[in-house]
């Protein structure tokens, strides 16, 4: 044995009670040998507390990996280009640093484990290995989680992504709230720790109608913002009805030019559609110092005064016999002109 093998089995028993006959031996420094068993009973004592979790990863094929049902990203939407930050990160690294969260199959003989969170992770190494880097695989961590609880970890990671799309974000919330939330808001907004105004401006964007959203060429440009400006062009019915025609003709002109037409050109040309103003009414009127917005049928609803560079003042003519609904309309019809 040599002298630092020995040594090693020196230590290892060094903890053993001597015999009590025996003259007690001189003291002797710890060796690497204490060390070793000092560290692992540290850990265990650590791992039994629950001070640390200890997780294992594996490395796999992806092509055994699925994607979750329930993932909040479209995955049909994954590109180089979406996808390039990350791919020019693992070709660096030569590697995958972050592990994705998965959950093991038992219903497909085709796939090990379905994708939690980690899409994006997925995509990307079945990416670098069909494109001349075939000795990368998928590091996953394997959980066991119910589907709420897989919804839950899904968005906590995702919400603070860029690359997550509000649309995206606002469906997989509609999913969730009748898969597994009965339909409740507000103890979804609790489950996920946000207001509840905060989650509805999402759920209104998720349900806008296809009618509506045939206007849009890319409807994942589309933001929570725009909510406020579209959701109004919906009632009533008639208003509801002249904007899925004016969606229904934009979608149907698209070319190279019309497919780049800015979100917000798409909802004027929406607006424009829901009020249109008859000829010779309901268009302001120069009336002393300010102009009055007339209703179609000429009653008077709001005065507009021009401040110079202090932008413009208007008043409300509650009594001039309009309904709300105008003044709500003509108020819009401001906004679009003053507005920048």
């Amino acid at each position: 044995m040599s002298k630092k093998n020995a040594s090693f089995a020196a230590d290892l028993v060094a903890g053993i009670d001597p015999d009590v006959s025996a003259s007690p031996p001189a003291p002797r420094r710890p060796g690497i040998g204490a060390s070793v068993l000092s560290g692992r009973e540290s850990r265990l004592a650590e791992l039994a507390t629950g001070s640390v979790v200890s997780r294992t990863y594996e490395l796999v094929d992806p092509a055994r990996c699925r994607m979750w049902a329930g993932h909040n990203r479209e995955y049909a939407l994954l590109s180089e280009e979406r996808c390039s930050d990350l791919i020019e990160s693992i070709k660096a690294q030569g590697k995958q640093e972050m592990p994705a969260i998965v959950r093991r199959v038992k219903d497909d003989p085709a796939y090990d484990f379905e994708v939690i969170c980690g899409a994006r992770r997925h995509w990307t190494i079945t990416w670098l290995r069909s494109h001349n880097y075939p000795d990368f695989r998928f590091l996953i961590d394997i959980r066991s989680l119910t589907d709420e609880e897989a919804f839950r970890l899904a968005d906590i990671e995702n919400r603070a992504r860029d690359d997550l799309t509000d649309l995206e974000r606002a469906r997989d919330y509609l999913r969730a709230l009748g898969a597994y939330y009965e339909g409740r808001q507000k103890i979804m907004a609790e489950r996920i720790n946000v207001t509840e105004s905060w989650l509805s401006r999402y759920l209104d964007l998720a349900r806008l109608p296809p009618e509506l959203m045939a206007a849009f060429p890319a409807p994942q440009d589309l933001r929570i913002k725009h909510v406020t400006a579209i959701k109004p062009l919906l009632k009533p019915d008639d208003r509801r009805q002249r904007v899925f025609a004016e969606a229904k003709r934009l979608s149907s002109n698209y070319d190279g030019r019309a497919a780049s037409m800015p979100v917000p050109d798409i909802i004027r040309a929406l607006s424009k559609a829901a009020d249109p103003s008859p000829k010779g009414s309901g268009t302001p009127k120069r009336s002393g110092k300010g102009e009055k917005v007339t209703s179609p049928n000429g009653k008077p609803l709001l005065s507009v005064e021009n401040l110079g560079r202090r932008g413009i003042q208007v008043t409300l003519l509650t009594n001039g016999g309009g309904e709300r609904k105008e003044a709500e309309a003509a108020i819009n019809q401001i906004l679009e002109k003053y507005w920048p």
